[in-house]
């Protein structure tokens, strides 16, 4: 273990613990709401609403978990998170039927779930890791998997090619939120500002890439 994030490990308070927990629910909300979202698009019935909506909020974590060796899975031992995923796909199914035409496509209402869950999820998965005393690559690729991972499921299961391995600016904006996190958190900012920070990261990069039309290099076979 990394005798610097022992250290950063016996720094973490109550509060800061309680934080951690409530923004985690808050990404599971998030994501249920993409899944049910994306369900809805799809045509699925309100099982399928309900199965993809639990995919997708707590796909990413559940690898995340099984990396690390955390056991049980943490929505095992709390089944406030899957009370949270019923609740939200249940809400976003009512709000989107009702407001039918406000939410044609759904497509905009999707983008910004993801989004927000993306940067949510991204965080959450570093600060478990790093609690975990894991090296600070290790921390990002273990929040980049916490961040997409549902994401992955939900597009494979609505058959579409994931973000992830599209050109968008997604699994790549979730790693440059965690970096300005790890960086900030050297240079000694307080976690939660710096938390915060690296959020806003992260839904920047990806908004901009939507708004500007920015995508990753993709190379070609000559």
């Amino acid at each position: 273990m990394n005798p610097a994030a022992a250290d950063d490990k016996e720094s973490l308070t109550p509060r800061a613990r309680a934080i951690l927990y409530w923004m985690d629910l808050a990404g599971v909300a998030v994501f249920a709401s993409s899944g049910a979202l994306a369900a809805m698009q799809a045509g699925l019935d309100l099982f399928g609403v309900l199965v993809l909506a639990a995919i997708t909020a707590i796909g990413g974590g559940t690898l995340r978990d099984l990396l690390l060796g955390r056991h049980p899975i943490f929505w095992m031992t709390d089944t406030r998170y899957i009370k949270v995923i019923g609740l939200t796909a249940l809400l976003t199914a009512l709000a989107a039927s009702r407001w039918s035409q406000a939410l044609a496509s759904g497509h905009v209402a999707l983008v910004l779930a993801d989004t927000l869950g993306l940067a949510l999820f991204a965080l959450c998965g570093a600060e478990i890791a790093e609690e975990a005393g894991k090296p600070r690559l290790v921390v990002v690729l273990l929040g980049t998997i916490t961040a997409s991972g549902g994401g992955v499921l939900r597009d494979l299961l609505t058959g579409q090619v994931p973000l992830l391995l599209r050109r968008d600016i997604y699994a790549s904006a979730a790693i440059g939120g965690i970096a300005a996190y790890l960086l900030l958190r050297a240079l000694g900012l307080p976690r939660q500002i710096a938390f915060f920070s690296g959020m806003l990261v992260v839904a920047a990069l990806r908004l901009a890439s939507l708004q500007l039309g920015w995508q990753l290099p993709a190379p070609q076979l000559q």
